[in-house]
């Protein structure tokens, strides 16, 4: 199937409406971009001990990250070898996988190790049955996950995204909170409005606004992302009229990187803002064009976790998470109802507070028209 929107179609201009609210694009979306490249999932310490385990859906896909006992990452798909039930749910430890319909018992590392009574079906060969595998890699504490064998390593995804944020120890930062909800909006419009500065002063006049000014010029960089450099009046981990909360920045930085924050979006699918204090991630993956499964989590280093009255001031973070993505959503929720209109157009992007939009539209056209040839 052929959409008629390639490279080429992509000029510093919004995608095309089309691509938000066909069910026949966001079916494509699945098979061509979520099951083909890597995917952030998340932060490495949700599951950072030998045993621990998280089941998780991805686009339609099923699948379980567990810390074997070798401290190694894995992937599964989270069905039985057997007759395909669906074996964990949520979060947990566990010594091995066991599924609950027939008993089949498999070891962190996807072995088959038990399987009652089977011993009576022919050529039956346990050494050959073991849990499908997907690529599993964590770099600089976020988890990636990539379903097809064949796509280039994620290093290769990333390019120099390590070395853009070298200045932030986000390896060693410790999730605090994890917090999954349901959106009303297509999942690209979504990550695009975490993106942009565009909407600030219009959806979020009071709360956080007069914290941001105009932005540095986009980041050139190298791999399937776009990252931003934006300075602040104070934090922009909390509301203007929280400012006395804000945390200490962290260890190591320093200079300018203390007194702003970097917005990246790691495509197709994971946004964080890295600023001098928190760092703050949402993950979106699409529940057909018009909804969207969010996961949102919010890091502190771990010495800052430890510092005297911590909590009260951490929830005044969290606070500023959750109000503005509440005026976010309602904005989100009458966009979508805009795009639906059959005569809805492409519009023009702004070069230097939507710059992150623009390269994401340039990949995600390229990606498609990959597929296509």
């Amino acid at each position: 199937m052929r959409f008629g929107y390639g490279v080429a179609d992509q000029e510093f201009s919004s995608i095309p409406p089309h691509f938000y609210r066909d069910p026949e694009v966001a079916a494509a979306e699945v098979a061509r971009i979520f099951r083909t490249t890597w995917i952030g999932v998340g932060r490495a310490d949700l599951v950072a001990r030998a045993g621990d385990f998280a089941a998780l859906d991805v686009a339609g896909q099923s699948l379980v990250l567990v810390r074997d006992h070798d401290q190694s990452l894995r992937a599964f798909a989270n069905t039985c070898r057997h007759r395909g039930a669906r074996l964990l749910d949520g979060t947990g430890t566990c010594r091995s996988i066991r599924c609950p319909f027939h008993a089949w018992r498999y070891s962190l590392d996807g072995r088959l190790v038990s399987a009652p009574h089977m011993e009576a079906a022919a050529d039956f060969g346990r050494s050959s049955i073991g849990l499908i595998e997907y690529r599993a890699e964590v770099r600089d504490g976020f988890v990636f996950v990539c379903l097809n064998r064949r796509a280039a390593p994620i290093d290769v995804h990333l390019g120099d995204f390590s070395a853009l944020h070298a200045p932030w120890p986000l390896a060693a930062l410790t999730t605090f909170r994890r917090r999954a909800l349901t959106a009303t909006c297509n999942w690209k419009a979504f990550l695009e409005v975490f993106n942009e500065y565009y909407h600030l002063p219009f959806v979020h006049p009071k709360s956080i606004n007069r914290l941001y000014g105009r932005p540095d010029a986009p980041d050139a960089t190298r791999g399937a992302f776009a990252s931003q450099f934006g300075a602040t009046s104070g934090t922009g981990g909390l509301l203007e009229d929280a400012q006395a909360n804000a945390l200490p920045a962290m260890p190591g930085l320093a200079g300018r990187w203390a007194a702003g924050v970097r917005y990246t979006w790691v495509f197709p699918n994971m946004t964080f803002a890295a600023g001098a204090d928190a760092l703050w991630v949402y993950e979106a993956y699409p529940l057909g064009p018009d909804r969207c499964h969010v996961v949102q989590t919010i890091c502190f280093p771990p010495e800052t976790m430890a510092t005297p009255g911590f909590a009260p001031r951490a929830a005044a973070y969290l606070e500023r998470a959750d109000a503005a993505l509440e005026e976010d959503i309602p904005a989100l929720e009458n966009q979508q109802r805009g795009l639906a209109c059959p005569d809805a157009r492409t519009g023009a992007l702004h070069p230097l507070l939507e710059p992150n939009l623009t390269k994401f539209a340039t990949w995600y056209a390229a990606a498609l028209e990959a597929a296509e040839t």
